[in-house]
């Protein structure tokens, strides 16, 4: 039997017969006249080799074949329904979806543990998967890919294919260790210039945002250290020498709040923004959709804006 291109209103025929045992009953069950019930009754017969169903005083008998076939293809039924359904509706508090998020290091640490507790107490039975991009635009790469429903991170290099909503915006500060000679007075540029610098760059150039900044005013710092890793930054700090200008909100994230002096910076560093961002393609995904929200919510207390 070749089941290539079968009618999928075949076998709502079938289990509206099943049902009813009569062909009127069946047809008015499912919208369908007398004869285009018959019709249908005549295919499935034509493509299971079978009688299926045989007049009986009650009205219509299925044959054993009829009675073996009436429960797959009613579970298979089901099962198309409640797939269809999904695609209308979402109820967070009985999904069992699989979520995948990419985050850079700063979101992982400032908002991934609130993220964590919404989802455990508004949709328990939800798995989330995280994983982590140092580049912006690995975040492309990997939406394009399909390897993560979303993305939070600086804003990548703009594609059409690509959605985002901005989430929140975050100053530089600059941070010394608390009985630093330098915590006791305002930083001034002169002072800023002839301490050792402590340099965040995760793709590991040695050339920052505050270098930048600084080369436009034909200046430069002196950078003793530079490492990937921006939360390991504030425990350097604190235990030694150097000045580090980081994020703002790394510092309470850290942990190292006590132990560190915050001053701004002496020169013009404009905000750092973090956007959300998905795939074209998923973005009428009903459980993406709650989700992004969700995360949207979080800062905003808005739904989640498209922007091309």
């Amino acid at each position: 039997m070749d089941l290539h291109g079968i009618d999928l209103n075949l076998l709502v025929a079938f289990d509206a017969l099943i049902a009813e045992r009569s062909v009127t009953r069946a047809g008015t069950r499912i919208g369908r006249t007398q004869p285009a019930m018959s019709a249908a009754l005549s295919r499935l017969r034509a493509l299971l080799q079978d009688e299926l169903f045989v007049r009986g005083p009650n009205g219509l008998q299925p044959t054993p074949r009829a009675l073996d076939l009436a429960q797959p293809i009613s579970h298979a039924l089901a099962e198309i329904q409640r797939t269809l359904e999904f695609t209308q509706a979402f109820d967070p508090s009985t999904s069992t979806a699989s979520l995948s998020i990419g985050l850079s290091d700063h979101p992982t640490f400032r908002f991934l543990p609130r993220l964590v507790a919404m989802l455990r107490e508004t949709a328990p039975g939800i798995t989330l998967e995280v994983r982590n991009f140092t580049d912006r635009d690995d975040a492309v790469a990997m939406l394009d890919a399909g390897e993560v429903d979303m993305t939070i991170g600086v804003p990548p290099t703009p594609a059409g294919r690509i959605l985002s909503a901005p989430l929140f915006d975050e100053r530089f500060v600059c941070i010394l260790r608390k009985d630093h000679p330098a915590a006791s007075q305002d930083l001034s540029l002169e002072t800023f210039l002839s301490l050792s610098h402590l340099l965040v760059s995760p793709e590991n150039d040695r050339f920052g945002v505050v270098d930048a900044a600084l080369a436009k005013q034909g200046l430069k710092r002196r950078l003793a250290l530079t490492l990937p890793h921006l939360y390991a930054a504030p425990a350097l700090a604190a235990s030694s020498d150097m000045i580090a200008t980081i994020l703002e909100g790394v510092i309470e994230a850290s942990g190292q709040a006590e132990h560190l002096c915050v001053k701004k910076p002496p020169i013009q560093l404009d905000p750092v923004s973090f956007t959300l961002s998905w795939h074209r393609r998923n973005d009428t995904h009903p459980a993406q959709r709650w989700f992004r929200d969700c995360i949207t919510g979080m800062f905003t207390q808005g739904p989640a804006r498209k922007s091309d």
